[in-house]
């Protein structure tokens, strides 16, 4: 076994390596970015070396850096994680001619998976049934529409060397091919370094089933079940669980030795993950997809239902030893379901969120399990994957696992940053979750009424009784507290009067909220907030002007109703403007001023958090300003471009704000 290992990673899935690390006795090294010099990856570590700047390219995916880093530390061998670098042969071969050990498949089994088209090509020839779909490598755009027609629409767009969603494009208009290919390629390049795309089938509400195995070097393949992984939203995975409520044992058993014939067929040593989408009115039907090369985000679930430590045994068999146990021994118990939770605001369509986190409760301890990356006073931005942590509830069964997992995301709290924890808990609840009639469309289907467009009243309560008690100045012990030195609604012989706040929730219009000081009083402290709204005693989470309550989070800051008219007055362009919305780059600036444009014509890309976000024209008109280029990084609100409509002039415009 070895005696270093140097972590190449960062976030949650580093603080989970070097937990196995330390539970195994060995010591771990973790890398950073200048972005990450106090992350908790960087403080659980036993040492750490520093890459570069904040910049992916210039630090986490610098195969130089974390050579050299590896060198200066001492370590044996590298951990890739997930992402990043775990799929990438040219970085498994540099470690080997560097004399490390990578910890993962070799660098063949990686080219050979890595690429979709080849993947396929090669488990068909191994009796495993593919997904119909587009053949050959480096189609230029008009082959892969031709294939596209061929197979008929609905059609997939997938880069051939990627995964976790990126790229991926369903199509359903043929009018629409050329547009979607452009945007697939730009998208896989930007993630991948390679546009290479193929076009797949597109199965209506299927089934996302993927099977974890385990080969080690000395010829074992085996596999640990199955894990469903239906519920996503935009190709990308929110909820995932083990046992599939889908699969009977027979199922099981055959797609279990479906994704061995894969491994094999590469010669495959270490963890890997075989996908499989399954048309869910029929089990037996199942397809390959893909092979992911490396630890899956979603392997804690399996770890529950089999009792086996999946970090532990890359490194065994990365340290060349014998699986000992044999297939037959493999056995699912009970019921384990895990909920990602993402800086992402589902109010706002998803978009990435950022902040500094500001309080933090994550929960932990019988049967929950949190694989995190945060700690108090960590920066959120967005130059990195919009994961932070991933929720884990094991259970004897589906429904005690359900409701296990729903009460840790009510009780996760994470202020100072938006995130999706309230939105997976509603998720959990519905009544199609509940009752395991799954597929990879649900979420966005149902995704508007888990989503809480409204701000409830007591939010608003709880926010003006902070605001109150930090009016009222206290009172010296044993003096005398002047009753109009603050505004408390004091009156001369009479019952005090409400206090009115102005509070804005960010992302929704201000509003104003009267107080009376004796029903607020003693109910604010420094992280807890309690007030009662029609008889009912509400209690939020308080961090400065956050609240949280049930996994939901509120921005709530103060609102001066004739300062904002004033502004609103003043200002020019106010319903023409368009800003950015969350923080992150210009990729694409597709317009100049003086352009006209059409509504809804796509004028710029920002991408933020490896997701690209399209700026589209709000009317008809005239392009007049145009306040950043490509390569700008912006803030979230930025004015990015101003479009003035037919028909009127900036001056104009102007005129009628005044």
């Amino acid at each position: 076994m070895f005696d270093t290992v140097l972590v190449a990673n960062r976030g949650e899935i580093a603080v989970r390596v070097i937990r196995t690390l330390r539970a195994l006795g060995i010591r771990s090294v973790a890398v950073f970015s200048d972005a990450d010099a106090d992350a908790r990856h960087v403080r659980e570590a036993d040492t750490a070396v520093r890459l570069g700047p904040a910049p992916a390219a210039e630090s986490y995916l610098s195969a130089d850096r974390l050579l050299a880093a590896a060198a200066r530390s001492g370590a044996q061998a590298v951990h890739p994680g997930y992402g990043f670098l775990a799929e990438n042969a040219a970085f498994a071969r540099a470690c080997a001619a560097a004399g490390l050990v990578f910890i993962g498949p070799s660098a063949e089994a990686i080219d050979l998976m890595g690429d979709k088209i080849r993947a396929k090509e090669t488990v068909r020839t191994a009796g495993v049934p593919v997904v119909p779909g587009s053949s050959g490598s480096g189609l230029s755009d008009a082959q892969l529409a031709a294939a596209a027609r061929e197979i008929g629409m609905p059609v997939l767009l997938k880069p051939s060397a990627g995964g976790g969603g990126k790229g991926m494009r369903l199509v359903r208009d043929a009018a629409l091919l050329g547009e979607e290919i452009a945007a697939a390629r730009r998208e896989a390049r930007g993630s991948f370094g390679d546009d290479t795309l193929l076009v797949e089938r597109w199965i209506d509400r299927p089934r996302h089933i993927e099977i974890q195995i385990l080969a080690d070097g000395h010829g074992t393949v085996l596999h640990l079940g199955e894990r469903e992984c239906s519920l996503q939203r935009r190709h990308q995975k929110v909820v995932e669980e083990a046992p599939s409520v889908l699969l009977d044992a027979a199922t099981r058993a055959a797609m279990g030795e479906a994704a061995v014939r894969a491994a094999r067929s590469c010669g495959y040593r270490g963890a890997g993950t075989v996908e499989f989408i399954v048309p869910g009115k029929d089990a037996s039907a199942y397809h390959f997809m893909e092979m992911n090369t490396r630890l899956q985000v979603e392997h804690p679930v399996t770890e529950y239902v089999t009792g086996l430590d999946l970090v532990e045994w890359q490194l065994r068999i990365a340290a060349g030893e014998r699986l000992p146990f044999t297939q037959e021994d493999i056995t699912l118990t009970g019921h384990a379901i895990e909920a990602r939770i993402c800086a992402e605001d589902p109010a706002r369509d998803f978009l990435p969120t950022g902040g500094t986190v500001r309080l933090l409760r994550e929960p932990q301890g019988e049967g929950v399990r949190t694989d995190s990356g945060l700690s108090p006073g960590a920066a959120v931005g967005s130059l990195y994957d919009p994961m932070l942590s991933k929720v884990i509830a094991y259970g004897p069964d589906r429904p005690a696992a359900l409701r296990a997992l729903r009460a840790a995301l009510a009780a996760t709290v994470t202020l100072g940053v938006t995130t999706n924890a309230g939105f997976l808990r509603r998720l959990l609840a519905h009544p199609d979750v509940v009752a395991g009639v799954l597929d990879t469309g649900l979420v966005e289907r149902e995704a508007a009424g888990l989503v809480v467009r409204e701000v409830p009243p007591e939010v608003y309560a709880a926010a003006a009784a902070v605001r109150q008690a930090t009016l009222e100045p206290a009172v010296p012990d044993g003096g005398w507290r002047d009753p109009f030195a603050a505004p408390t609604g004091f009156r001369l012989g009479g019952e005090a009067a409400p206090v009115r706040h102005w509070l804005r929730v960010a992302g929704h219009d201000p509003a104003p909220c009267d107080v009376r000081p004796d029903a607020a009083a003693g109910q604010v402290t420094p992280d807890r907030v309690r007030v009662t709204v029609d008889g009912v005693l509400h209690t939020f989470h308080r961090a400065g002007d956050w609240l949280g309550r049930d996994g939901d989070a509120w921005h709530v800051q103060d609102h001066d109703p004739v300062a904002a008219t004033l502004r609103g007055a003043a200002g020019a362009h106010t319903a023409d403007a368009l800003t950015a919305p969350m923080p992150g780059t210009v990729t694409v600036v597709k317009v100049a001023v003086g352009d006209e444009v059409t509504a809804g014509q796509g004028l710029l890309v920002v991408e933020a958090m490896k997701m690209e976000h399209v700026i589209a024209a709000p009317h008809a008109g005239t392009v007049t300003e145009l306040d950043v280029t490509a390569g700008a990084t912006v803030a979230m609100d930025q004015v990015l471009a101003v479009v003035d409509p037919h028909g009127s002039t900036p001056d104009d415009t102007r005129e009628e704000a005044s």
